[in-house]
């Protein structure tokens, strides 16, 4: 299926490695021009490099309150406009609510709440000027069933999909779409952080870890034309274990 986005231009948060890279993959594949942002100068600039010719790259730390809404407007202005956003970035570190200080609470909404509200903000005034846009943002299946162990994660993508929500219905008048991925148990850095080398795939009916290229995959669809009546939608990417829960 041609996705009907060629040209389109992507900004995609966070994007060095795994579902921000996979994202950005999927999306230059569609052949979207498409600029990425890492924290690490050489890490953006070798994922820029796998992803192909006339990916460009910046060095953004989107988690903090001043690199979020910078790199947006970074992106823009290298790429003459902004259609697609695809919002990334770290999540917060691992802990129960018991082991969890209550000034670890502020550092996490501004990492997981916040740069989210800032990355989206940042992008509406192009895409209006254009009466076209596509707000994509990758959050976590903790948002429908709370990760164990994750109370920070758990809490901050919450408030993160209840502001995507609200936005989708102030924006769809303009042509713009907001929509979240919610990736269960994927092949990532951050579910080797959290679980180790034995993340729990008994509890996923599709029997296996995704691979980052299955989330990329939906990301393209939601930023695709043939989306433009789907909105304000969050998505489980999790081999059905949301709905084993149920």
């Amino acid at each position: 299926m041609d996705l009907g986005i060629r040209g389109r231009r992507a900004a995609v948060a966070a994007a060095s490695a795994g579902l921000g890279h996979a994202s950005a993959a999927a999306l230059v594949a569609e052949g979207a021009r498409v600029t990425i942002c890492g924290s690490d100068e050489e890490r953006a600039r070798a994922a820029a490099e796998r992803l192909g010719p006339g990916v460009r790259w910046l060095r953004a730390d989107v988690s903090g309150p001043d690199g979020a809404a910078a790199f947006v407007e970074e992106a823009a202005a290298l790429m003459g406009g902004l259609d697609i956003l695809v919002v990334n970035g770290p999540g917060p570190p691992p802990g129960t609510i018991a082991q969890t200080p209550l000034d670890a609470y502020r550092p996490a909404l501004e990492r997981s709440l916040l740069a989210v509200v800032r990355m989206s903000l940042a992008a509406l005034p192009f895409m209006r000027e254009g009466g076209w846009g596509r707000i994509v943002a990758i959050t976590s299946l903790g948002v429908r069933q709370p990760y164990p162990n994750l109370a920070l994660s758990n809490t901050a993508r919450a408030g993160a999909t209840g502001f995507l929500r609200t936005l989708a219905r102030e924006v769809a008048a303009d042509g713009i779409t907001v929509n979240s991925v919610q990736p269960g148990l994927h092949r990532t850095e951050r579910v080797t952080q959290v679980y180790g080398d034995s993340p729990p795939v008994g509890d996923v009916p599709a029997g296996r870890l995704g691979e980052p290229a299955d989330l990329g995959a939906v990301v393209a669809f939601l930023c695709s034309a043939q989306a433009g009546y789907l909105t304000g939608a969050a998505v489980p990417v999790d081999g059905g274990a949301y709905q084993a829960l149920l």
